[in-house]
């Protein structure tokens, strides 16, 4: 383990110049205490790290000095093909470039390695759009990523959701994000970070201005930040309900994991009738309606007013469509109900 360590930090100081203890300890994932050990261990068997005091210094390796510990064990060659995305390279305009890259390490390897390699790739496949959605059209994603890469000062044309929709904005493209079929823009403005998704952007065009990266900033600190705290902004309001016993099982396949969590947290009861009350939170009546009405009969809103009556015009509006039609007065056949079991697995599953 240690020794495994040593190498990583070793390679880490040759790809990335210099780095500070507590950066070092927060890649490796250890405390600086360790960090020093190891660095002293490393010059105990010959290596040349040398550090520079200083808000800008940090751990160096003596210039020239290059280590050949770089060879790939069989779980690294293993892995090889599960570190990119095909799909998500093609949008970036870089398919050509990754097979490339992809068939020149396949030769590089020994034979046993690459038939290792060529196994997980032949048995394993990422998908990352989430089921039942189709990614975003992205027509100027390569623009963008070209301005990522190049650190280049990117003037975008955006659509808000919000007044005034149509804004143009010259921003520091920091890094780009894949979340569930979906790509998003990181960027700076001005000296704030924002997230921009790409699918909304009208028109893109970089400008021949560069920028200067904030040094401690990292794509996906950012992003786990982010999304922690999205929930938060977004729910901003709360709805009561009451739901039957089969309203709660079927709730993990309906609806998003923040408003199950937050029932089971809520829940009070059962009443006489065995349904529960829950306080769930919404973004508003207009995004919440949707969502509920997926509960159909096994759930009624109680609270607020404006939520319960939206609801009840929805369904009257409903009912006066069925019963305005000219159906035939037989009874239908009632569908066959499905089991909360089969609508998970037929849901979670492509079903032959």
């Amino acid at each position: 383990m240690r020794a495994s360590r040593l190498v990583s930090l070793l390679l880490l100081l040759q790809t990335r110049d210099r780095m500070t203890a507590q950066q070092l300890a927060d890649t490796l994932e250890v405390s600086v205490r360790t960090i020093y050990r190891d660095v002293e261990a490393l010059n105990a068997s010959g290596v040349p790290i040398y550090g520079e005091p200083g808000n800008e210094g940090g751990y160096r390796l003596l210039e020239g000095y290059r280590t050949r510990l770089t060879g790939l064990t069989a779980s690294e060659a293993q892995m090889l093909f599960l570190t990119g995305l095909p799909a998500a390279a093609a949008q970036l305009g870089l398919a050509t470039a990754v097979t490339s890259a992809r068939l020149k390490l396949t030769a590089a390897l020994p034979a046993e390695l690459r038939d290792r390699a060529n196994r997980v790739a032949d048995r394993f496949h990422l998908d990352a759009p989430s089921w039942y959605h189709e990614g975003d059209p992205t027509p100027h994603l390569a623009v963008v990523a070209d301005a990522v890469w190049n650190q280049h000062t990117l003037q975008i044309r955006y659509l808000r959701w919000t007044k005034p929709q149509e804004i143009t904005r010259i921003v520091q493209p920091y890094g780009l994000v894949l979340k569930a079929g979906h790509w998003y823009l990181v960027a700076r403005h001005p000296g704030q970070f924002r997230t921009y998704r790409i699918s909304r952007i009208l028109d893109a065009h970089a400008l021949p201005d560069s920028f200067d990266r904030v040094e401690d900033f990292t794509l996906a600190g950012y992003w786990h930040d982010y999304l922690e705290h999205f929930d938060q902004r977004r729910h901003q309001h709360q709805a009561t309900l009451r739901v039957s016993p089969r309203g709660l099982d079927l709730m993990p396949y309906l609806v998003e994991p923040a408003v199950v969590h937050a029932a089971r947290q809520t829940s009070t009861g059962p009443d006489p009738q065995g349904w529960t009350q829950i306080t769930i939170p919404i973004e508003s009546v207009e995004a919440a309606l949707p969502e509920l009405l997926k509960l159909g009969a096994d759930a009624e809103v109680l609270a607020p007013e404006n939520l319960r009556a939206h609801i009840i015009r929805t369904l009257r509006a409903m009912n006066h469509v069925y019963e305005s039609t000219n159906a035939p007065v037989t009874s239908p056949r009632q569908p066959r109900r499905r089991s909360v079991d089969q609508l998970g697995r037929a849901r979670a599953a492509d079903v032959q």
